[in-house]
């Protein structure tokens, strides 16, 4: 009989858990009140329209339209999720949105076909505070707008600092599905892929004939347009939210943000455990740094001077060589409380965000 091996060398094998993944941040999501899917569905994804028409989609709704502007951008997105207004049953499209969102945690940002005011004015509140993280994108052509009256749905959405909510002014329909589907599609998450919304052309998307005044109008606003310059560039301008900040920072730092808390979870969850010292620490500021290279990596932050308060031996005026630091305060500081609470030292990441140059003053000096 042969013996067993295991008697001298005994080989146990153990298989770490998969690490959490994290979302790609590139699926949008377009809400109607047709009955394809139903209220208990809730949600599907789609990969393109020809999937939605094999799934019972006639191809004549709105969210099935809105869906086409989407998928019909020049960068084209992967995916897209389609949501149930259960208009039958008294609700709102806030809660068909929050209803959305607890079915599925994937998509970023979302577009409701139909939104009025109220709807939209709604819906960027429920944005605000939604989880995970999410935007809202919306399209008015109420002449309000431009005509400068108060109370319009823009100036609304800007005095209540709405800083997840996209809006332009467009008498297509479904402009803002458009506008979407083209973020969607940019944000590939590769190597110098970050992007902005400013001057980028929308597929499907009819350019307002507007006077200067009008245009300035939305953009005081901090709302955006699609419209024509130089007789000959049909742009998208600005490409901001409604509290001014431009779109591609809410999204990258909210990707950033995602893609930290989920690496730490996971070097929580893989190990053993970590220890509290100096070296748990460095392990704690290694996972950290990893997701900042991918920031630096895709062009979202560069090296710069930091202009902002000083952090720990951080000063103002230093040069971030990377675009980031990763920093913490030692255990040796923390009190009893905290460590009995198996807390870590606070860690810091100032970054500097690399921005992106949307406006050019040039001089040309002529000798003869």
């Amino acid at each position: 009989m042969t013996q067993s091996l295991n008697d001298i060398v005994n080989v146990t094998v153990t298989v770490a858990p998969q690490s959490v993944a994290n979302s790609g941040f590139n699926i949008g999501l377009i809400v109607g009140k047709s009955t394809v899917i139903t209220p208990t569905v809730r949600l599907k994804l789609y990969n393109s329209t020809d999937d939605m028409t094999s799934d019972g989609w006639a191809g004549t709704e709105p969210e099935y339209l809105a869906a086409q502007m989407y998928f019909s951008q020049s960068s084209r997105p992967r995916r897209v999720a389609i949501g149930r207004w259960d208009a039958t049953g008294s609700e709102t499209s806030a809660q068909a949105l929050a209803a959305c969102r607890v079915k599925n945690g994937d998509w970023f940002p979302s577009y409701v076909c139909g939104a009025v005011k109220t709807d939209i004015v709604a819906n960027a509140a429920y944005i605000e505070t939604a989880t995970p993280l999410a935007t809202y994108f919306y399209d008015t052509k109420d002449t309000d707008v431009t005509a400068g009256t108060a109370g319009n749905v823009m100036q609304t959405l800007q005095g209540a600092k709405r800083h997840r909510t996209f809006g332009i002014f467009s008498s297509t329909t479904n402009a803002a599905a458009a506008a979407m589907g083209y973020a969607m599609g940019a944000n590939t998450g590769l190597a110098n892929s970050a992007f902005t919304m400013a001057y980028k052309t929308l597929s499907g998307v009819q350019p307002e004939d507007l006077t200067t005044t009008q245009v300035n109008t939305i953009l005081g606003y901090a709302g955006n347009v699609y419209t024509t310059y130089g007789a000959t560039y049909n742009l998208l301008v600005q490409g901001t939210m409604a509290d001014g900040v431009s779109f591609d920072e809410v999204l990258n730092l909210d990707i950033l943000t995602n893609e930290i808390q989920t690496a730490v979870i996971n070097a929580l969850r893989q190990g053993p455990k970590i220890p509290q010292t100096e070296d748990g620490v460095s392990l704690l500021v290694s996972a950290i740094t990893a997701p900042c290279e991918n920031a630096r990596n895709r062009g979202v932050i560069a090296p710069g001077i930091w202009n902002a308060p000083p952090i720990l031996n951080l000063r103002t005026g230093d040069a971030l060589s990377t675009g980031y630091l990763v920093l913490a305060e030692t255990i040796a500081s923390q009190s009893q409380t905290d460590r009995d609470a198996r807390k870590s030292p606070p860690i810091y990441v100032p970054i500097k965000m690399a921005g992106a140059i949307e406006h050019v003053v040039i001089g040309v000096v002529v000798n003869r």
